[in-house]
């Protein structure tokens, strides 16, 4: 029987505008992956879409400024423990992280 599925596609380009804007460091608990573990943390860090990308529709125009912050993978994990993800203003009570 056929299966529908949903396909999002997550642009590098706008991953790269929004890490050039805000840089490597966690927005959620200030870790830079770099300082932490050395050369193998250089570029290492995941970005997060404030509105989920499920939840953007066709006519979405993202803003990877407004719309994708920088996580490092634990804080990722932690804002997709609940659905909607958390809040990063949540997340920052939680770490005790202020920019």
């Amino acid at each position: 029987f056929p299966v529908t599925i949903n396909k999002y596609e997550r642009s590098r380009y706008n991953r790269a505008l929004c890490l050039k804007f805000y840089g490597f460091k966690c927005r959620g608990c200030g870790d830079l992956l770099e300082e932490k573990y050395g050369p193998m943390g250089i570029g290492v860090i995941h970005v997060h879409h404030i509105v989920p990308v499920s939840q953007m529709g066709n006519s979405y125009r993202l803003n990877p400024i407004k719309d994708l912050i920088p996580l490092c993978p634990n804080c990722h994990n932690i804002v997709h423990r609940k659905n909607p993800p958390i809040e990063i203003s949540e997340l920052r009570l939680s770490t005790g992280y202020k920019e």
